[in-house]
């Protein structure tokens, strides 16, 4: 029987990769008209580690697996580590992200990364995660399934129907909400990072992830705010004051981008399979997507691989 995936984001490409490989009989329904995914407004990291901040050890645990997921199904994945830094003012920041957090070093940035040499004194390493460029990573897996013979197509689905619309499928997930975040790409080649830096703050945290040719991802607001539209002048001020902050370089900068996106959310934040009368939903990402769509779609399709067998 055939199984048809919502979506276009993240969840869907993943949910319809771990199924394919299941060797179950796939099809991607593209929904018509629907706004972009959140997901091609995501970081791109693949830091299960610095998430433990604030998510609980659920998402710390199962998000492990992210990292070798991608590696295996899409090019591009670096893997470099993370780096946690925070201005002199704010270093009883870095030590409460020490607190909350595993599987790191203390370092002097500057050794790990030579522009910032001298602007901070300490930081924090998480050498076992990686980053990807998001929309290359998501082209990958579609191009990968197309090539495969895995038609994506608009209209009704049919059979098995597995929703990845994310914030589409509030008529059916009434605890649904939106989380919007907020970025910027720019093009800054007066700056050298090769690995995502988190700069701490306690009002206003970020983050810069390098992109290939001299281009950054900065984002990192979360607003509990369903509004759609574009990067607030508040959010594009303060997001460009954190990489001033942590290089001066960046005040050169080109911006090439401004995004705002809207995370589906459940009220505790963690992803999850719920079975309908006519559909499986695989939703609530929040800001774990890259980290726990590979996790859900392989959980999804190890269920529906042993009911198959179990039917048959």
């Amino acid at each position: 029987m055939i199984h048809s995936v919502l979506g276009e984001g993240v969840t869907a490409l993943c949910c319809a990769t771990a199924l394919f490989d299941r060797g179950l009989d796939v099809e991607v329904i593209v929904p018509d008209g629907a706004p972009e995914p959140a997901s091609r407004f995501a970081g791109g990291m693949l830091a299960p580690f610095c998430e433990g901040e604030s998510a609980p050890d659920l998402i710390v645990a199962k998000g492990q697996a992210a990292v070798n997921w991608w590696a295996a199904h899409v090019p591009g994945v670096v893997r470099q580590g993370t780096l946690v830094v925070a201005p002199p003012r704010d270093v009883s920041e870095l030590e409460r992200f020490a607190r909350a957090t595993r599987e790191h070093d203390w370092v002097s940035p500057g050794d790990l990364e030579p522009d910032l040499a001298g602007r901070f004194a300490r930081g924090l390493f998480f050498s076992s995660e990686a980053h990807l460029d998001p929309r290359q990573a998501l082209a990958s897996l579609r191009s990968r399934l197309e090539s495969r013979g895995v038609s994506f197509r608009t209209g009704a689905p049919r059979g098995w129907i597995v929703d990845c619309r994310g914030l589409a499928s509030r008529e059916d997930l009434a605890d649904l909400r939106g989380v919007r975040g907020e970025m910027l790409i720019v093009h800054a080649p007066d700056v050298a990072l090769t690995r995502p830096v988190r700069l701490l703050h306690p009002r206003f945290p970020c983050y810069i992830v390098p992109r290939e040719n001299g281009r950054y991802m900065i984002g990192a607001t979360m607003v509990e705010s369903a509004r759609r539209g574009g990067v607030t002048a508040r959010a594009a001020m303060e997001l460009l004051s954190a990489a001033y902050t942590l290089h001066p370089g960046f005040a050169e900068a080109e911006i090439l981008e401004l995004g705002a996106g809207l995370r589906p959310s459940f009220p505790d934040n963690i992803p999850a399979i719920r079975h309908a009368a006519d559909r499986i939903h695989v939703n609530g990402m929040y800001r774990h997507g890259f980290l726990m769509a590979p996790v859900c779609a392989e959980q999804l399709a190890t269920e529906l691989a042993e009911l198959h067998v179990h039917a048959d």
